[in-house]
C-alpha cells in the first residue's frame, strides 16, 4: 500500500488533484450541513450545471475556466436565492429552470463552436488532468477564504440554519448570511467541479452531511464528523481511482455511498440494541 502511495504521489498532477480535492472537500463538508438542514442541498446540483455552461463559454473564449466560471456561478447563486425568497416560483422550480437552461446553453455553445468532438465527459464527470498550476494556487486561496469566512460567521450561520425566524427577530440579518452561504457554495462548486464534474460535484456537499447525521445529533459534532468523512472519502476515492484506473469523481462518490450505508447500518444496529 505504501508503495502504491509513493508511486501515486510521484506524479505532479496527482499531487495537485489531492491538495485541491482535500481543500474543496473540507469546504463542501462545512457548508453541506447547513445546506442540507435548510433544504438547500439541491442548490449545489443547480449551480454545477451553471458551472458547466460557464466552462463551455470559457473554453470557446480560450480564457481561464475558473476566472469565467466563478463570477457567473456566484451571480447564479444570488439569483437562485432571490428568486426562491421573493418570487412565486418555488426554490426547486427555480433551480430546475436555471440548471437545465445552463446545461443546454453549454451543450449548444460547444456543439456550435468546437463541435461535439470536444470531450464533454471531462466537463460532466471530471478529470484529474484538468488542474493547472495556476488553477491550484487560485483554488488554495479561494478555499482558504471560504474556510475563514465560515469560521468567522459560524454563530450567525448556525442561527439562520436552525431558526431563521428567531434569528431575524433578534436582529440577525438572515438574508445577508443566506447570501453568504450561497456565495461560498458557488465558489466551492466551481473549484471542485473540474475534478468531480458537473454531474457529481453536489455529492461532495450532500453525502458527508447526511452520513454524519446518521450518528451525530449536535450541529458542531455533525460538522466535525462531516469533515472527517469528506476528507477520508475523497482520499480513499482518489487512491482507488489510481489503483484500479477508475474515473476519479465516480470513485469518490462510490466511497461516499459506501460510507453512508455503513453509518446508516451502525445507526440502525445501535437503535435496535438500545431497544433490546
Amino acid at each position: 500500500m505504501l508503495d502504491i502511495l509513493a508511486e501515486m504521489f510521484s506524479y505532479t498532477f496527482l499531487v495537485r488533484t489531492v491538495v485541491v480535492g482535500l481543500l474543496v472537500s473540507l469546504c463542501a463538508s462545512l457548508l453541506g450541513v447547513s445546506l442540507v438542514l435548510k433544504r438547500y442541498s439541491m442548490i449545489g446540483d443547480g449551480l454545477s450545471h451553471v458551472g458547466f455552461g460557464a466552462l463551455a463559454i470559457a473554453t470557446v473564449m480560450n480564457v481561464s475556466p475558473l476566472a469565467v466560471s466563478i463570477p457567473i456561478v456566484v451571480v447564479a447563486a444570488v439569483l437562485l436565492l432571490r428568486i426562491s425568497e421573493n418570487s412565486k416560483i418555488k426554490g426547486d422550480a427555480a433551480i430546475a429552470l436555471i440548471s437545465t437552461g445552463s446545461l443546454a446553453t453549454g451543450v449548444i455553445v460547444i456543439s456550435v463552436t468546437t463541435g461535439m468532438n470536444t470531450d464533454i465527459c471531462n466537463y460532466l464527470f471530471g478529470s484529474i488532468l484538468a488542474m493547472s498550476r495556476a488553477d491550484v494556487w487560485l483554488s488554495v486561496i479561494l478555499s482558504a477564504v471560504v474556510i475563514i469566512l465560515f469560521v468567522l460567521f459560524y454563530n450567525k450561520i448556525f442561527a439562520v440554519t436552525f431558526d431563521e425566524t428567531f434569528a431575524r427577530a433578534v436582529g440577525t440579518k438572515a438574508g445577508v448570511y443566506n447570501m453568504l452561504l450561497a456565495v461560498l457554495t458557488a465558489i466551492t462548486i466551481v473549484l471542485g467541479m473540474r475534478m468531480m464534474g458537473a454531474m457529481l460535484i453536489s455529492a461532495l456537499i450532500i453525502f458527508p452531511a447526511l452520513t454524519s447525521m446518521r450518528v451525530c445529533k449536535r450541529f458542531k459534532t455533525v460538522i466535525v464528523c462531516s469533515v472527517i468523512v469528506s476528507l477520508s472519502c475523497f482520499f480513499i476515492g482518489v487512491v482507488l481511482s489510481y489503483w484500479y484506473s477508475l474515473p476519479t469523481g465516480a470513485s469518490v462518490v462510490a466511497v461516499n455511498i459506501a460510507a453512508f450505508i455503513l453509518f446508516s447500518l451502525y445507526s440502525f444496529l445501535k437503535g435496535a440494541f438500545n431497544k433490546a
